[in-house]
Parts: structure tokens; C-alpha cells; sequence
């Protein structure tokens, strides 16, 4: 009895042992961080015109505070965010101040959530649209430090403080080399809004995204407050073509194109033996669109053949449809390692099925975000065809091996336990 109750607490260390050894080590309190603190400013209208109710039942401004409380909750620790108003304080028709009218709410640095609610909740519409003095001083607000910085602009419409140019602020700001990107968010936009925030965005950099619903201003603020933590997400701007033969070679990386509706358009990755190919795509419908519509996202040989595809499908609610896939390549033969490994060249096709009414400008082309991966694939072929589980086979053989031995242990247990009071 004694020799089983030793072999059971052996057994018991022997699982300890395998759970600390094959789980993730967590990074020592004492570890220093090696990339710089990224930081975010999110610039909100605060103006008049944000009392309108047609977002979701309720007042634009009600909408981004719900949104703004929700994204703030999940903000990642490194991230030093602060928040900057306009329109928020001058209610009065002197266009001289109202133009002066942006303030920092919230200071960038560590985020102290409770606080920062507190701030956004004191907000009531009031005033006008100066989005040229607020962006110059969102870009003061993000000054110094060696980490990405990134203006999120939320407004409901164009800048009412001309001849200030937010789109010649914006490329001032692009000219003077500190890679500080503005991505704009209209809500519910007309078409000069439109063009003015495509604009700004695209001077910096940018992205560009309408907004029609509270749960897409949230999704799309979390997206972007995200990207500002990963410091290899710099947009590049590409230009895919009308075929792979010619299309041009992407390395890992995020691009941005544009691609009119129902377009094809193609781009080439270079993928070595042994890795795997990700890759995902979103296009933004930043104008009015039919209901029904979709993004494919396909990888084919150079002779067509396809190899795997994503795709994903839209009603008419949703702002940014995006899709992605996974290719991992066989891995090189262990017998020809003196020979330099010949990469597979894997077309990349990015094709919409978006349309849109008579009334509405189909040129330039919707915004298209591409991202491409390349990374060390599975070391075994068999995962080639079972790629949808990535790496985490030997999580799954883990587990079901403890499992089996954690069930023998109870049994014996159970057994013990019944001879000892068999004994009694």
C-alpha cells in the first residue's frame, strides 16, 4: 500500500512536471520592455451637428461615448493613449473663436480607464468643426519618444475653419518625417466629408473608414488603438494588377490598395519550403453600397491552379468585410541541404463583389488593407493538409495524454481507497 501511495505522488510530480515545462514561461517582472510605448490620440467631434439621432436610434454623440467606454476598457497595457476634443466648449456664432475650439480631455500617457470615462462622459455637443487646429494639436499631443503614434479622427463632418486645409495639415504633418499616422472615421459622411477624411488619411499614411453603426465604431476604434501596438503594421501602398504574371511581389507586411467594384486584383509572395503563407484582406465600403455583397480572398500557382481560398459575405450592416487564409508549404527534404531551396511563388487574387446605386461615384476604387505573413510552417507534411489547427497539435497530444494518465491515477486511486477500507 505504501509502494502505491509513493507511485501515485510520483506520478503526480511527473504531470506537474510536464504542465510547467510544455506550457508558455510568462516574462520575469524584472524583464525590460524592448520596444518603445506606442502611443494614441483619439480625436473627437464634439461639434453641434453630433446631437443628430440617427445612429443606431440614438444621438451620434451617445453613440461614441458608448463606443468610446467599450474601447477604452480594452486599450493594451503599453499603449499611452490620450483623448483631444473639438467643438466641445465655444457654443457661440463668433467663427474667429469657435475655430480655436480643441482642448486635450485626457492626457496621453497611462491609461487610468476610470478616469478617462469620467472625462468622455462630461461631453455634450456644442460648437464647431475645426478639424485642421485639432489635428495640429493632436500631432503637439504625440511629440517625443521613438514609438508608433497614430491619430484616430472621429467626426461627423467636413472642417468648418477654412482656409485652414486639414488635408494640407495633414501633409505637413506627413512632411515633417516623425511617421505619425492619421486614420480618419466619418459618421454617417456626405460625400465632401468623405473626400476630405480619404484625404487626410491618405497623406499620412492612413486609413479611412464610414461609420453607420455604433458596434462598427467600436470594432473599428479597437482595431486601430490595436494596430498601434504592433510595430510592423506600416501600412505600404501597393498597386495589384489585373493578372499574377505581372503582379507585384509582396514581402510580410501590411499594404493598402484600392480596387473598383466587382474588380479582380492580383499580387505575388514568395513562400520557401517548410514555411506557411497568412494572409487577410479588408475592403471598406466608405460610400453608400447595395445590400449583398462579399470579399474572396484566393491563393493559386502561377498556372492557376488554386491552392486554398477565404471568403466572407456581407447584408448592408457591416462597414469592413474582411477575410483571410493560411497556406503552409511542404517542408524541405532533410537530403538537399547543400542546394539552395527553389521558393513557390503563390498568387494572391483579392476580388469584391460590392455594387452601388446609380447616384453614387463608383471612382477611385474602394479602400483595400492587405496583409501578408510568411513564417516557419509545421515540420511534419501531414500538417500541410491539416492546417486549420496551425501548431497546436502538440497542445492537443498533451492534453489527451494527460487526461489518459490523470484517468489510470483515479482508478488506482479508487482502488487504493477501497483496499484500505477493505483493511479497516
Amino acid at each position: 500500500m505504501i509502494i502505491r501511495k509513493r507511485w501515485a505522488a510520483g506520478v503526480c510530480g511527473l504531470l506537474a512536471a510536464l504542465a510547467v515545462g510544455l506550457l508558455p514561461t510568462p516574462a520575469t517582472a524584472d524583464e525590460p520592455d524592448s520596444h518603445p510605448s506606442p502611443k494614441v490620440e483619439l480625436t473627437l467631434d464634439v461639434s453641434g451637428s453630433m446631437r443628430a439621432r440617427d445612429i443606431d436610434g440614438q444621438s451620434r454623440m451617445t453613440a461614441a461615448k458608448q463606443a468610446f467606454n467599450e474601447v477604452l476598457d480594452a486599450v493594451p497595457d503599453e499603449v499611452q493613449l490620450g483623448i483631444r476634443t473639438l467643438g466641445a466648449n465655444y457654443p457661440g456664432e463668433d467663427r474667429k473663436v469657435g475655430c480655436k475650439d480643441t482642448r486635450q480631455l485626457y492626457p496621453v500617457g497611462p491609461l487610468d480607464r476610470t478616469e478617462a470615462k469620467t472625462a468622455v462622459a462630461t461631453l455634450r455637443p456644442t460648437g464647431w468643426t475645426p478639424i485642421g487646429p485639432a489635428l495640429l494639436g493632436a500631432a503637439r499631443d504625440l511629440k517625443g519618444g521613438d514609438g508608433t503614434r497614430r491619430i484616430v479622427l472621429i467626426t461627423d463632418g467636413e472642417d468648418t475653419c477654412a482656409p485652414l486645409d486639414p488635408c494640407q495639415v495633414a501633409r505637413d504633418i506627413a512632411a515633417e518625417g516623425i511617421h505619425l499616422v492619421v486614420d480618419t472615421l466619418g459618421l454617417l459622411p456626405n460625400a465632401k466629408t468623405r473626400n476630405q477624411l480619404s484625404c487626410i488619411a491618405e497623406a499620412t499614411g492612413g486609413t479611412y473608414t464610414s461609420v453607420q453603426h455604433t458596434e462598427q465604431l467600436r470594432d473599428r476604434v479597437h482595431q486601430l488603438v490595436e494596430r498601434a501596438a504592433d510595430p510592423v503594421v506600416t501600412p505600404v501602398a501597393t498597386k495589384g494588377t489585373a493578372q499574377c504574371a505581372d503582379a507585384p511581389k509582396l514581402a510580410a507586411g501590411l499594404y493598402t490598395d484600392r480596387e473598383k467594384f466587382a474588380e479582380h486584383r492580383w499580387y505575388r509572395v514568395e513562400v520557401q519550403p517548410g514555411q506557411e503563407l497568412r494572409a487577410s484582406v479588408s475592403i471598406a465600403a466608405d460610400r453608400a453600397v447595395n445590400n449583398d455583397y462579399g470579399v474572396l480572398l484566393r491563393a493559386s500557382t502561377v498556372h492557376g491552379r488554386e491552392i486554398v481560398r477565404g471568403s466572407e459575405a456581407g447584408d448592408g450592416r457591416t462597414d469592413v468585410i474582411s477575410s483571410g487564409l493560411r497556406y503552409p508549404t511542404a517542408p524541405r527534404d532533410a537530403g538537399d541541404d547543400d542546394a539552395k531551396p527553389a521558393a513557390e511563388t503563390v498568387c494572391l487574387q483579392v476580388s469584391n463583389s460590392f455594387s452601388a446605386p446609380a447616384s453614387v461615384k463608383t471612382d477611385p476604387g474602394l479602400p483595400v488593407e492587405l496583409t501578408v505573413d510568411v513564417v516557419d510552417g509545421p515540420g511534419d507534411a501531414s500538417d500541410v493538409a491539416s492546417f486549420g489547427l496551425g501548431h497546436g497539435w502538440w497542445l492537443l497530444g498533451f492534453l489527451a495524454l494527460t487526461g489518459l494518465l490523470a484517468g489510470l491515477l483515479w482508478g488506482w486511486i479508487s482502488r487504493l481507497r477501497v483496499t484500505v477500507w477493505r483493511t479497516n
